[in-house]
C-alpha cells in the first residue's frame, strides 16, 4: 500500500485512525461560532479540521431556471442553488484564522477546493493537504489542478463509478501524490443500508492506497463498523446543536456525540491487534479454569485408571483432557488422594 501522511503523520494500517470533523456550513455565517466549533471539535477528540472553500458564484450560476433548482430526494428540495451556497459558504478572510486556531489547538486544518481560485487562495495558507468532494471527482481538471500543487489529497467517492474513481486516481498517481480514498454514499442523511462498508477493504485492494470513510449517516456505529472492516480515516460533519437550523445542522454530529465516536473508535483500534494465535498476557489467571485429569476417587497403587476414577474437570494443573484414553485401562503407580491432578508419574 502507498504511503501517505499528513502534516508527517502516518495514515496507514499501523496508525491510529485519522479523525477529521467538517464544518460545512455549520458556522451559520458567524465567526465567533466558527471559533467556537474549532475549540469544542478539539475538545471532542478530532485530529483535523475540515473546511470548504467557495462562493456562490465560484459554485454555480444566480439563475432562475429550473436547472438550479434543487429537486425532489434531499433534504434541500426546491432551493436554489445560488440560495444555498450563499448561506453555507465559510467567508474567505477567516480561513487564516481558522487554520491558526486549528493548529493551536494541536489539530490540522485543510479544506476542498472547487475551483481554481480556490486552490490558489488555500496555496498561500500552506494547507497541509486538500480534499477533493464526492461531487467534484468527475471534474478531473481541477483534480489535475489540484494535484499539481504537490500536497497529499483526500478523496471522496459517493456516487463514483469504478470507471470514474479509476480516472481520477490515474490522475493523481500520474502527479506523484499521496492519495487516500473515502468510501462515500452521497445521501444526506444516507441510510446505513446504503453505506455497503465491503467496498472499503476492496477499494485500498483495487488502488493500493490508504481507505477510510466519509459518513453522512446519524450516529457513529457505521463509522465504527468502517474502522473495523480497514477504514484508516473518519470524516463526519460537526454542529454545535442540530437544534439550530442549517444547510448541514440535520445530519451532523453534536460534540459528545463526536467524542463518543472517536472513543469508540480508539477502542476499536486497540481490540483489532494483530494476527496472533499466543496466548495474552491478560489470559495468564484464566489457564487455570481449563480442564485437565483429576482422580475423583481415592485411586490405590496397581489400581485400573477408569471413567469411574479419573474424569476431564475444571482447574488445570492435570495431563490435558486429550490424554484421558491413553490412560485408561493402566495401573496406578501409586495412591493417588480424590482431587488430585493426574500426571505422568501416577501411570505406570
Amino acid at each position: 500500500m502507498s504511503e501517505f501522511a499528513i502534516n508527517g503523520r502516518s495514515v496507514s494500517s499501523d496508525s491510529p485512525v485519522y479523525v477529521i470533523a467538517e464544518m460545512s456550513a455549520n458556522h451559520h455565517q458567524e465567526l465567533p461560532l466558527a471559533r467556537e466549533l474549532v475549540h469544542a471539535m478539539s475538545e471532542s477528540g478530532a485530529d483535523a479540521v475540515k473546511l470548504q472553500t467557495y462562493t456562490p458564484d465560484t459554485m454555480t450560476l444566480d439563475c432562475n431556471k429550473q436547472h438550479f433548482r434543487i429537486g425532489q430526494g434531499t433534504i434541500w428540495e426546491g432551493r436554489g442553488l445560488h440560495e444555498l451556497y450563499d448561506q453555507a459558504f465559510t467567508p474567505w478572510d477567516w480561513h487564516e484564522e481558522l487554520f491558526e486556531l486549528a493548529n493551536r489547538l494541536g489539530m490540522d486544518c485543510f479544506s476542498t477546493p472547487f475551483d481554481r481560485s480556490s486552490v490558489d487562495f488555500l496555496e498561500t495558507l500552506n494547507p497541509p493537504a486538500y480534499k477533493i468532494a464526492s461531487f467534484e471527482m468527475v471534474d478531473l481538471p481541477l483534480i489535475e489542478y489540484v494535484a499539481a500543487q504537490g500536497r497529499p489529497i483526500i478523496m471522496s467517492t459517493g456516487m463514483g463509478t469504478l470507471e470514474e474513481i479509476g480516472e481520477a486516481v490515474q490522475i493523481i498517481q500520474r502527479a506523484g501524490v499521496p492519495l487516500t480514498l473515502l468510501k462515500c454514499t452521497s445521501a444526506y442523511p444516507a441510510p446505513p443500508e446504503a453505506m455497503n462498508l465491503r467496498t472499503i477493504p476492496d477499494l485500498a485492494e483495487r488502488f493500493g492506497v490508504p481507505v477510510g470513510l466519509s459518513d453522512h449517516t446519524l450516529g457513529y456505529e457505521v463509522a465504527v463498523a468502517a474502522v473495523a472492516l480497514g477504514a484508516r480515516v473518519i470524516e463526519k460533519h460537526f454542529t454545535l446543536s442540530r437544534l439550530r437550523p442549517g444547510p448541514d445542522s440535520s445530519y451532523s454530529m453534536e460534540p459528545q456525540e463526536f467524542e463518543v465516536m472517536v472513543n469508540a473508535i480508539r477502542t476499536v483500534e486497540k481490540a483489532l491487534g494483530s494476527v496472533s494465535y499466543q496466548r495474552t498476557d491478560c489470559e495468564q489467571a484464566s489457564v487455570v479454569f481449563r480442564r485437565s485429569l483429576f482422580a475423583v476417587t481415592d485411586i490405590e497403587s496397581g489400581e485400573e485408571l477408569t471413567d469411574a476414577n479419573v474424569r476431564s474437570i475444571r482447574p488445570g494443573g492435570g495431563l490435558a483432557p486429550k490424554f484421558l484414553d491413553k490412560i485408561k485401562g493402566r495401573p496406578a503407580a501409586r495412591h493417588i488422594d480424590r482431587g488430585s491432578p493426574l500426571t505422568w508419574d501416577d501411570v505406570t
